[in-house]
């Protein structure tokens, strides 16, 4: 794939990304308020989103199934960090509005940062500027108005946010060599190792009966769906640069917010929206160098093992 192309896949992948993200927690609170416990969403929709991803793969692209040992690895600690931070998030969206939980859930480029920066991968000082206008965005999105803090759902919250931080450059290493479908699928099915124990270990309740399991359902899709787009974007972009794009989840979510349960957005939110538009639109000024190989840092071994390259492991993109 070209340079130029894969750059605007990348692009395109992340976007979409933030579009299905964005329903996340309006579909996630949907079913809450329903009836359905924070462990029963996010067991449900993880297992049923990995299966439905298993069973198209085994299907019609088997040889997606293939992945080397490392990246397995790199793949179930992925999951196993994101499905610990999916646990924290939904049991904080049950104590939290959506626009409080999605503020502290969108520190996460924040987080990041700090994870790239420990790991001797600083970004550029665009990237740092950026940063600082999505942050700004972002709090003039969702704190304006009056707010009553749950400081134990705000703990929960941002220790998702860390989760799924980390479990970005951990599944960007391991994308290097592995389709996008392929770690998405892995990772899904170590994050359902993870909820799915949980919720019967510690929940097992089901909602009353009569109750509808549309927003679950669609919860699934929208899960199914941003997974394999987070990840393409990721493949192409990198880390850092899909994370900034998926903040863009705020405005999907303020606009079905709006059409769906009649909310506005006043004066203030309105510049905020237009700080998070231009940290978007300051991307075509960034220099995107292609996911190089590294073999030092904290993940320096998740490469595959040293075999010819004439031999065909598996699918390449």
């Amino acid at each position: 794939m070209k340079k130029g192309r894969g750059r605007i896949t990348g692009i395109e992948a992340a976007l979409a990304s933030a579009v299905f993200f964005g329903l996340t927690p309006v579909f996630g609170k949907q079913a809450i308020t329903l009836g359905f416990s924070p462990l029963a969403v996010v067991a449900f929709r993880t297992i049923l989103a990995a299966g439905l991803l298993l069973a198209l793969v085994a299907v019609f692209r088997r040889p997606y199934l293939f992945i080397y040992p490392a990246g397995l690895l790199g793949c179930a600690l992925a999951g196993t960090l994101n499905g610990l931070g999916s646990l924290l998030y939904y049991y904080s969206l049950g104590r939290l509005s959506v626009s409080v939980g999605q503020l502290l859930y969108s520190l996460y480029p924040l987080f990041l940062v700090i994870w790239l920066v420990i790991d001797r991968q600083p970004p550029t000082r665009l990237t740092y500027v950026r940063i600082g206008f999505a942050l700004l965005g972002i709090v003039l999105l969702t704190l304006s108005g009056s707010i009553k803090m749950d400081w134990i759902g705000v703990i929960l919250m941002l220790g998702a946010s860390i989760m799924y931080a980390i479990h970005l450059p951990i599944n960007q290493r391991v994308l290097y060599d592995i389709p996008a479908p392929t770690v998405a699928l892995y990772t899904l099915l170590a994050m359902s190792v993870v909820v799915v124990p949980a919720y019967l270990i510690f929940d097992r309740t089901l909602p009353p009966v009569g109750t509808s399991w549309s927003p679950v359902l669609a919860l699934t899709i929208v899960t199914f769906f941003s997974r394999l787009m987070l990840f393409l974007g990721i493949k192409n972009l990198g880390g850092i640069q899909t994370a900034l794009i998926g903040l863009s989840e705020l405005i999907v979510s303020l606009t079905i917010s709006h059409f769906w349960l009649h909310e506005s957005l006043n004066s203030v939110q309105w510049i905020g929206a237009s700080f998070l538009g231009l940290s978007l639109i300051m991307i075509g000024f960034e220099r995107i160098q292609p996911e190089k190989r590294r073999i030092r840092g904290l993940l320096g071994w998740l490469r595959p093992p040293e075999v010819s390259a004439d031999l065909p492991i598996g699918p390449h993109e």
